[in-house]
């Protein structure tokens, strides 16, 4: 007992620091968008779905992520971020379960489609929470210093989703004989795994004085219409507009049509890899060279500034691509040479986006920062979901080597686009400033 007087203690959770908690939240927040838009997609392939149907299936499911800012005020208005957090792992955790019965029991496509279009929608909803809540329970200097571990433990959940779980899905369906059965144990697996990451949260994810549900209307124009028609008031807002949308035109397209283009047999102008091949060269590898390109890349804007390192980010996102072209064109057998062409794209792409995910936060300073780093989330997603759409299409009309050519041609807006954005040459150096 607490003698009269003495304060409480905190709960368990309370005393937990941001190192128990940060990277674990944001290593949920990937793993269910890697499910929607890329282990589907193998998942389809696998099941003989045209590549004209996988785009605009994952297009589709992309789109909670481009109007998730509209409930993000929902989310805040109706209970605290710490509850919504938890109560969307469960659900996902639950509609994985649901989606492996599904697929196991060889139920039609619409049905499978629902499914991953629930766990697309309570995933951006977590999102919402997951990065509210990470606002509210870590003061500015903290907020800054995580940035670069939630970003590794993102990273890593790309690497299990997209690596690991690929690679062990071509295991089973080796021992299996049986596609569908191999993606039933996979979502299995994946179901059971963010179980135990819900409980995990709940034991420790801690319970701040900020994270509390927002007072008044859950939405009214002076909640959420005013944040928004401000963010569109901004000078050079179309310039900026078209940043969001166009610098990864390219790269949408390409990043649709990769694990169809690996898988698809050589007769049809794929490189007929293996289930496991591809989770190796693309989903490993290749996700690991990612990470490295992300990681000197935000070393390289922390010291020099965006404005340095603008120009080199635009042209590592979209010169790369020509790797693409070649594996089309010359169709190597070696998976080594895949796989170190798969390497170079993404190291590539993972440099290029810093200067991306950079201007976001530029573009969101000031009043409603939440509100408007949300938009520039809802543009980006918008940037990847519709290009990718009728990239399956285009792909059946010109084939492997014509629609990597169009993705060259489609880096020319990009780059246009880089050019024409309002920035201060100097910028991120005076960041640096702030923050050292």
């Amino acid at each position: 007992m607490t003698s009269p007087g003495t304060p409480s203690p905190k709960p368990p959770s309370a005393d937990r620091g941001p190192w128990w908690w940060v990277p674990s939240l944001y290593f949920a927040e990937a793993v269910p968008l890697v499910v929607v838009t890329f282990l589907a997609t193998v998942m389809y392939k696998r099941l003989d779905v045209s590549n004209t149907e996988i785009t605009l299936i994952a297009g589709w499911l992309y789109l909670p992520w481009v109007i998730k800012p509209l409930w993000s005020m929902v989310v805040e208005g109706t209970s605290t971020r710490r509850r919504w957090t938890l109560a969307t792992e469960v659900l996902i955790a639950a509609s994985l379960g649901g989606l492996a019965a599904t697929v196991g029991a060889g139920s039609s496509l619409s049905t499978t489609i629902l499914l991953l279009a629930v766990i697309a929608f309570l995933s951006a909803t977590h999102d919402v929470a997951a990065d509210g809540f990470y606002l509210a329970a870590l003061d500015d200097r903290q907020q800054a210093y995580f940035v670069g571990i939630r970003s590794v433990a993102y990273r890593i959940a790309n690497v299990v989703g997209r690596g690991l779980v690929v690679i062990v899905a071509g295991l089973l369906e080796t021992a299996t004989g049986e596609v569908r059965a191999a993606w039933r144990w996979v979502y299995l697996m994946l179901a059971a795994i963010f179980l135990a990451t819900a409980a995990y949260h709940a034991a420790m994810l801690p319970r701040p004085a900020g994270d509390r549900r927002h007072t008044g209307p859950v939405v009214s124009f002076a909640a959420l219409g005013e944040p928004v028609v401000s963010f569109f008031r901004k000078p050079g807002i179309g310039r900026m507009l078209a940043f969001l949308l166009l610098f990864r035109l390219a790269e949408a397209q390409l990043v649709a049509l990769v694990s169809p283009f690996l898988l698809d047999p050589r007769s049809e102008g794929g490189l007929g890899l293996t289930t496991t091949d591809v989770g190796f060269a693309y989903g490993t590898v290749g996700i690991a060279m990612l990470s490295l390109g992300g990681i000197l890349g935000g070393i390289l804007v922390a010291r020099g500034g965006l404005g340095r390192w603008l120009w080199p980010m635009a042209l590592a996102i979209n010169l790369p691509n020509l790797v693409y072209v070649w594996l089309a064109i010359a169709r190597p057998e070696s998976l080594w040479a895949v796989t170190l062409a798969v390497a170079i794209e993404q190291f590539g792409y993972g440099f290029g986006f810093t200067a991306y995910l950079v201007y976001c936060m530029v573009i969101a300073r000031g009043d409603h920062q939440t509100v408007h780093y949300a938009l520039c989330t809802g543009f980006m997603a918008a940037g990847m979901m519709i290009p990718g759409m009728v990239s399956g299409w285009l792909q059946e009309q010109l084939g492997y080597p014509g629609f990597f050519g169009w993705v060259m041609a489609a880096t020319i807006p990009s780059l246009l686009a880089t050019a024409c954005i309002p920035l201060d040459p100097a910028e991120g150096r005076r960041q640096e400033g702030e923050h050292g």
